[in-house]
């Protein structure tokens, strides 16, 4: 499908706020709700889009969208969420970094930090803080991923146990209604898992977009999480949970 110049703009906004609504469009765009009522459901029909009522929400199932899509997605939030996340780690610290365009986002706020050991099996993280000569960077080993080059598998969970770290810096692809961190690659949980058993502080980056959609395996719960950082106020009764669960909240 041949998306329209208002069909692109629409499915940027969706993708920077995670949902879109008729009248905010036909407002935004000076242009009739029927008119934007055939966008949405011709972006539905492209597989883009899924229609709820009153407008339409990143289609959301088994499969992660494109990584260059996820790069793009939020860019701002991720980036102030990346500074601050990485303001609270100790130079002279063994951090560990997992999978994602928010913990790439954390590794090019750290490029000046000093005397860093950093466990990942990002390889895009490894290529980013290969430009700081203070910082000691470890590769786990396993299967590469090729679609956003991540290592996973058996080899990279028998790495990262051979570790203790003082931060684990991980993403999630989604959060479910309850709390709970969500991803596409059951792979990848494992490796995930395995990362927040052998780490003293664990570290969630994660902007709206993950509240707004879903993904089918289960990593673990923000009780298991020491610091939450963000760009918008948790969904639900998520906040009260989290202080139950002694998780912290950093909104950025």
């Amino acid at each position: 499908m041949s998306l329209s110049f208002r069909q692109s703009d629409i499915l940027e906004i969706a993708r920077e706020d995670g949902r879109v609504t008729v009248e905010g469009l036909a407002d935004r765009f000076q242009v009739t709700v029927q008119t934007i009522r055939r966008d949405l459901a011709e972006l539905s029909e492209a597989g883009k889009l899924d229609r709820v009522h009153g407008g339409a929400v990143l289609r959301s199932g088994v499969s992660n969208i494109g990584y260059e899509d996820r790069r793009a997605l939020n860019h701002e939030a991720k980036t102030r969420i990346a500074e601050r996340c990485a303001a609270n780690i100790s130079e002279g610290s063994s951090v560990f970094m997992n999978i994602g365009t928010s913990t790439e986002a954390v590794a090019r706020q750290m490029l000046h930090h000093k005397n860093l050991m950093v466990v990942t099996n990002n390889m895009n993280v490894a290529h980013i803080l290969a430009e700081s000569s203070d910082c000691q960077i470890v590769v786990a080993g396993g299967v590469l991923r090729r679609s956003d080059s991540g290592l996973v598998g058996n080899l990279a969970v028998s790495t990262i146990r051979q570790f203790k770290f003082d931060h684990a810096i991980i993403g999630c692809s989604a959060m479910d209604p309850a709390g709970d961190l969500m991803d596409f690659d059951l792979q990848e949980v494992l490796v995930s898992q395995t990362i927040i058993e052998q780490a003293r502080h664990i570290s969630l980056v994660a902007d709206t977009s993950k509240f707004q959609r879903t993904a089918p395996a289960r990593i673990a719960s923000l009780a298991d999480v020491d610091t939450v950082y963000t760009d918008k106020a948790l969904p639900g009764d998520l906040t009260a949970k989290c202080k139950h669960w002694k998780t912290k909240i950093v909104e950025c």
